[in-house]
């Protein structure tokens, strides 16, 4: 394809009519979420100024065999270059009534902070929450990763073992991720590397192949849900089917496609009984109904 059209095909604002809406939206949503809920608000996870996240404690389960939550960590998208946790807790308040806790993750954003970096900061996150599981109130045995977009391609970043060829690679969590859920996810980062996208990130080709977890992806993964929006454009729907391709027979998988969906507001069906994304993660959580979609 022309450089035109590569351009528009990783520019998933293109398939919808406002993309600052959708920003609005998203940071309205997620105010009413840090003012209706408890909140413990920019935890730092490490020494970059922007390694902080938000945790929302989840309720205490005192059934028979249940106990502490388990925790979702969001990690936000925006082209690895916009938004943090201002506006990306619009997701908690579903998952919070359901019965999880749920942490919010901000990331050193490009063109300041390279790739790299970004996916050990998610694996930093992961790791300190893990440490903190018992003050925190949360299953350290039950903790989920969920990435959107361009926090899906970090999020999958974070379910590979190490070692890490970077000094900030960040520890290796790989073991200790109950499961993942990827939304709309970039995952071989070559195509990536020829768009527009790229006068942020500055890959060369050696880092475009070291940071795509399609190519990187171990024998053996915990369950993964991994769901796009209908309207996606082809080159997000392609980056979807081979990555379900190649989890298959590594992970259990649960598709999902949500068809009245976009690339901007699947994130919000998360943990909302009655939708297909929902239904799924609850199931993953272990808090609702048994996991939907294609199984393999």
């Amino acid at each position: 394809m022309d450089q035109a059209t590569l351009d528009r095909q990783y520019s998933p604002s293109s398939r919808v009519p406002s993309l600052a809406a959708y920003l609005t939206l998203y940071e309205r949503r997620s105010e009413a979420a840090r003012r209706d809920h408890p909140v413990r608000a920019g935890l730092r996870y490490g020494p970059h100024p922007a390694e902080l996240l938000d945790y929302f404690p989840g309720r205490q389960d005192p059934g028979p065999g249940r106990g502490r939550p388990p925790l979702l960590v969001f990690v936000h998208g925006g082209n690895w270059q916009a938004l943090g946790r201002a506006e990306s807790a619009f997701p908690a308040p579903p998952l919070l009534r359901a019965g999880a806790a749920v942490a919010v993750v901000e990331y050193g954003l490009a063109p300041g902070t390279g790739l790299n970096a970004m996916a050990g900061m998610v694996r930093r996150a992961v790791g300190r929450l893990l440490d903190r599981a018992e003050e925190l109130g949360f299953a350290p045995d039950r903790l989920y990763l969920c990435g959107t977009s361009a926090g899906a391609q970090l999020a999958a970043m974070a379910l590979l073992p190490g070692p890490y060829e970077e000094p900030d690679g960040g520890p290796d969590v790989s073991g200790r991720i109950a499961g993942a859920v990827l939304l709309s996810g970039m995952y071989d980062l070559e195509p990536v590397r020829l768009s527009y996208v790229n006068e942020a990130l500055r890959l060369d080709e050696a880092a475009a192949r070291r940071n795509s977890p399609l190519h990187r992806l171990p024998e053996r993964l915990p369950p993964v849900v991994m769901a796009r929006g209908g309207n996606e454009t082809e080159e997000y729907v392609r980056q979807h089917e081979r990555m379900v391709a190649a989890l298959r027979g590594r992970a259990e998988v649960a598709e999902v496609v949500a068809e009245r969906r976009d690339h901007f507001d699947l994130p919000g069906d998360l943990g909302v009984r009655g939708t297909e994304l929902g239904d799924t993660v609850l199931g993953l959580l272990g808090l609702g109904p048994e996991r939907g979609g294609t199984n393999g």
